[in-house]
């Protein structure tokens, strides 16, 4: 990694190093790590405490834009803005895949463009942010580069997909996928009600009722939100 680069990158950021070293080790993923264990240690200690971090400071700037939202609309933002996806997007928008130090077998696997690879370097690039500058620095940069998507939460379209919000949290949070089942359909063929159940593991969490299998299916995964964030 040259100097250039980083220069290039902590200018996207926002924020110049202190000891460009936390940068540095942000940067090298674990197979590289393998590798060349000389080089430094690996991003999965930055990774786990990015998480974090951003936890907190999303948390913070949704408190500071909304300040009327309550707590479940806050979840599910939050669940929106932190989720390998959208975090991915983030880091794609900084090339910070090509910013990564990648082991053979991970290159030859398009690491670089994995959604899981650049979404944990972008949170380890975010615990370094803290590491060497502090809360104030490494709130700077949260708000930089999720400022957009902080001001467009409002659109009341993006929060209807309570499936796709209710599969994120399940996957981060308790590792595991939502599963639907039609419980019921009745009514005639022109005016059917569908009631769907939504199981996490094997358990159910919400049953929801609809004029179609989608619509059902979207009420389960609201009322399993619900459920889960009061938890």
């Amino acid at each position: 990694m040259t100097e250039i680069h980083l220069t290039e990158l902590e200018r996207q950021l926002g924020y110049s190093f202190k000891n460009r070293r936390w940068l540095e080790q942000a940067l090298i993923h674990s197979s590289y790590a393998y590798e060349f264990p000389l080089q430094g240690p690996s991003n999965e200690r930055l990774e786990f405490f990015g998480d974090a971090v951003l936890s907190l400071f999303i948390s913070d700037l949704l408190m500071e834009y909304y300040p009327q939202a309550g707590e479940g609309l806050l979840s599910r933002w939050r669940a929106s803005l932190v989720n390998a996806r959208h975090l991915a997007g983030i880091a794609r928008s900084l090339d910070l895949g090509g910013h990564l130090r990648l082991g053979r077998g991970e290159e030859q696997q398009s690491g670089r463009r994995k959604p899981s690879v650049l979404a944990d370097a972008l949170e380890a690039v975010l615990a370094a942010v803290y590491l060497d500058g502090g809360f104030a620095a490494a709130r700077g940069v949260v708000k930089l580069l999720f400022q957009a998507s902080l001001t467009r939460l409002e659109d009341k379209a993006s929060l209807q997909d309570f499936k796709t919000l209710l599969q994120e949290y399940a996957q981060k949070n308790l590792k595991v996928t939502p599963t639907y089942r039609v419980v019921t359909a009745t009514g005639p063929a022109h005016a059917r009600t569908f009631e769907v159940e939504v199981w996490l593991a094997d358990q159910p969490w919400g049953r929801g009722q609809g004029k179609s299998k989608k619509q059902a299916a979207q009420e389960a995964a609201r009322l399993a939100l619900a459920v889960l964030e009061k938890d």
